[in-house]
């Protein structure tokens, strides 16, 4: 069985980008070397700017919490639909700061090497607000959206952390059901869960509205998704997902997937490491503007997924239990 694993893995890598064979023998034992997660983070991607232009350092998600809430925005080329979701998010947490005077939070957009005015845009809400509520991540490169979120995540204050997608898909005051699923999990002995917003409840409206070859493509996905990595929740991919501290922690520090694929990856390791997870059906529409190919990311991120289980299964990715 093992055998047959190596030969799956080995033909999924020589497949990928038409590298060199040479080059894609140097990467798998590259990959045998390094077993635990890393990542890079660059200097200046250290830093934010306060709405007086100044730099301050950002914290460190192994610091004590002191905000209650943060909301992690990955942004690529947002410039036309970021606005909109911050509004929104903005109008509820203000709402919710003057119904609690203790209440505190604060946005991160993460600005994932955009080549557009994402940055800017960004930073008109740090000047409006301030930067104890709003604060911009400019990235060098760009990082694909899991890789955003993680550094976003790891420059957190919040005592319960959310990314939510930029373009505003879905309704930001459903946090609220999110947040009271979370409450009402047991989250002893570690202080670790989570809670994952769903679409599936709309799944019977987008197959009316989809061809059949992309609702057999998305069958296939859930499939693989389920066989594979994740079996706590129909929906993986509703980026609408809620942390306690200590979960984003371990979760994070875990993260191997920088691209579409690292929902999986998280409640996979969140899986295996019993970290309790909840599925809570929110409210989604769809938003023009998407960069997403639905056929060509629907096939890498299979690809991807099959991947993410071989490394695990192999033994070239190990997950970090503290």
């Amino acid at each position: 069985m093992h055998c047959y694993i190596c030969i799956l893995y080995y033909i999924l890598v020589i497949q990928s980008n038409g590298i060199l064979l040479n080059d894609r023998l140097y990467i798998v034992c590259h990959v045998t070397v390094s077993t635990m997660a890393t990542y890079l983070r660059y200097e200046s991607e250290n830093y934010f700017k306060n709405s007086k232009g100044e730099k301050e350092r950002f914290p460190s998600l192994m610091d004590e919490e002191s905000v209650d809430l943060s909301v992690i925005v990955p942004s690529y080329n947002e410039e036309k639909r970021l606005p909109l979701m911050m509004e929104e998010a903005i109008l509820f947490l203000e709402a919710k700061c003057e119904k609690s005077s203790n209440y505190k939070y604060e946005i991160i957009i993460v600005d994932d090497g955009s080549k557009d005015s994402t940055t800017k845009v960004g930073q008109s809400f740090v000047e409006k607000y301030g930067s104890e509520k709003i604060r911009v991540l400019t990235l060098e490169k760009n990082r694909g959206k899991g890789g955003a979120v993680r550094l976003g995540m790891m420059s957190a204050r919040g005592e319960h952390l959310l990314f939510a997608d930029a373009d505003g898909a879905t309704k930001f005051s459903d946090i609220e059901k999110v947040e009271t699923k979370l409450n009402d999990i047991d989250t002893k002995p570690h202080g670790r869960a989570l809670t994952v917003g769903s679409r599936a409840h709309l799944e019977k409206n987008s197959i009316a509205s989809r061809s059949v070859f992309r609702t057999f493509l998305m069958k296939c996905f859930h499939l693989i998704v389920w066989l594979l990595c994740a079996r706590s929740v129909k929906d993986s991919q509703c980026g609408f997902k809620l942390f306690t501290r200590n979960a984003a922690r371990i979760l994070f520090h875990n993260l191997h997937v920088e691209r579409w694929a690292f929902d999986v990856e998280l409640l996979y390791v969140a899986e295996e490491l019993n970290i309790p997870i909840a599925e809570v059906a929110v409210t989604w529409t769809e938003i023009d503007g998407s960069k997403v190919d639905p056929l060509f990311s629907g096939l890498q991120m299979g690809k991807d997924i099959v991947l993410l289980w071989l490394q695990y299964q192999l033994g070239l990715w190990v997950i970090k239990k503290n």
